[in-house]
């Protein structure tokens, strides 16, 4: 148990320090080639923190873990709208572009929707289990290869209009790139070393694999996603921050889910998890609607706030419902 709390720390500082370097590196990439800022969260940062939920996907979907599998994914998506969104917009207040607004959350919304529509098999096909196809998988695959063309398309798009940019360090192409293979190396790593010994911690508890995947693996999967979005947060790099939790959210639902799928199909799904889903989609709404209280386009500490009482609400109802 000494052990394991150690490399957790460990993989705690490696962690935080990659997320340093992956934001660092992304903003001089943007700079460097007059991308925007959202447009590098959107892809580069959010494929790099979603890699820890990629790569525990893949060995849980094989090793035949279902629970585990999409857990992690329902969970690591609440914690990225309610835990991460709250903590950065407190830390500093969220500006979201109007594109962002009418598009990408949106987009996020809808990949939410398909997904629950496809794993609900009994509900809406009238099938005898519940499951995530090849087919399904191939699905989400698609749509995640629609979002990357709609960003990539959309690369030139203006950033934020407060001269972040400006005062952003250009390193070198090379120094460019190592930085960020190195950020996300350290998130990847400090990620495995905090799940794995989380996992071994808790399983001496008899702590179920669903609660496992909720709680402990979501939580653990999804802190490259605080890592970086509060680091862009305290540099006041909103895009960035933002791209990454709504770019994340879908890499995960489309990229992770659909690959898991594709491979290790079928995916057998418990519909408990269809409150989880709710709660996503809940929070998804939340932030379209927030951009039209208070500061408009903004994320505010108050809103942010709110994000946060209700990650305390959902994790109440986690342990009387799930673990009690």
């Amino acid at each position: 148990m000494i052990w394991e709390s150690i490399l957790i720390i460990i993989g705690f500082v490696i962690l935080i320090k990659g997320a340093d370097f992956l934001v660092n590196g992304a903003s001089s990439l943007a700079k460097r080639y007059n991308v925007s800022d959202i447009a590098i969260g959107l892809t580069v940062v959010a494929m790099g923190t979603s890699a820890p939920e990629l790569v525990v996907n893949i060995i849980s979907g094989s090793g035949g873990h279902n629970d585990v599998v999409f857990g992690n994914i329902i969970g690591s998506n609440i914690f990225n709208m309610f835990l991460i969104l709250g903590i950065s917009s407190v830390i500093y207040p969220l500006t979201v572009q109007k594109n962002a607004l009418w598009k990408e959350v949106p987009y996020s919304l809808l990949a939410t929707v398909v997904f629950f529509v496809l794993v609900n098999d009994q509900l809406f096909w009238g099938k005898e289990t519940n499951e995530a196809s090849l087919f399904d998988g191939l699905i989400l695959l698609g749509m995640f290869c629609i979002f990357l063309y709609y960003v990539f398309i959309n690369m030139q798009r203006t950033g934020d209009t407060n001269g972040d940019m400006e005062e952003v360090e250009m390193h070198g192409t090379l120094k460019t790139a190592l930085m960020i293979i190195g950020g996300i190396a350290g998130l990847v790593f400090g990620g495995k070393f905090i799940v794995e010994n989380s996992i071994l911690i808790a399983q001496e508890f008899g702590i179920s694999e669903k609660v496992i995947g909720l709680t402990i693996l979501a939580a653990g999967t999804s802190l490259p996603e605080l890592a970086t979005t509060a680091v862009a947060a305290f540099h006041k790099k909103s895009d960035l921050a933002v791209g990454n939790i709504v770019g994340s959210n879908i890499f995960n639902l489309l990229l992770v889910l659909g690959a898991t799928a594709a491979l290790n199909s079928p995916l057998q799904f418990d519909t408990d998890l269809n409150i989880d889903l709710y709660v996503i989609m809940i929070g998804t709404f939340m932030l379209f609607l927030f951009m039209f209280t208070l500061k408009k386009y903004k994320l505010d500490r108050a809103e942010g706030a709110i994000y946060l009482l209700g990650f305390v609400a959902y994790m109440v109802f986690l342990y009387f419902t799930r673990m009690s």
